[in-house]
């Protein structure tokens, strides 16, 4: 049997129901009202934020927050700092939602499944036993939390996490 993931809230999305912005995440980075802030953290090269059409409770996604578009375009230091976001991130989630793994990447071309040509990664939290009886019989994902309740526990996290470091 032929498997699909998808996200129904996201369908407007999909159908091109967007912020009428030259680029979301850009947009996000400038703080500009057309769009939805999510941002968890933030500093002079990279922004994370929660996905707002997430697979899971606490999927994030980290950009530079510079526009590029191919990850040839990477600093070396925004390589670097990509890279230790991304620790702090996984340790975050392992300590907050106990995931039992993590799907984290990229995706890089329209045809990838990339929606937003601004390069960013995602990390996505993963689970045993993902699939309800809600998602077979009614096509439709319960989130166990609210998202604003993660946007501000994962903001805090990340705010407590940077802190230790200075």
């Amino acid at each position: 049997m032929k498997r699909h993931l998808f996200i129904p809230s996201k369908i407007n999305y999909v159908r091109g129901k967007r912020p009428e912005v030259d680029c979301i995440l850009c947009a996000i980075t400038a703080h500009d009202k057309r769009v939805v802030d999510s941002t968890v953290f933030h500093n002079d090269l990279m922004t994370i934020t929660l996905n707002i059409y997430p697979y899971n409770p606490g999927h994030l996604m980290i950009f530079p927050n510079r526009h590029i578009e191919d990850l040839t375009e990477l600093s070396g230091e925004e390589v670097s700092e990509m890279h230790r976001l991304t620790v702090l991130a996984v340790n975050i989630l392992k300590k907050l939602y106990h995931p039992q793994g993590f799907n984290i990447g990229y995706n890089l071309g329209e045809s990838s499944g990339a929606s937003v040509k601004h390069l960013h990664r995602h990390i996505v939290p993963r689970y045993k036993s993902e699939l309800g009886f809600v998602d077979i019989l009614a096509g439709s994902k319960i989130y166990v939390e609210d998202p604003l309740r993660v946007l501000t526990i994962l903001k805090e996290a990340f705010q407590k996490a940077e802190n230790k470091k200075e």
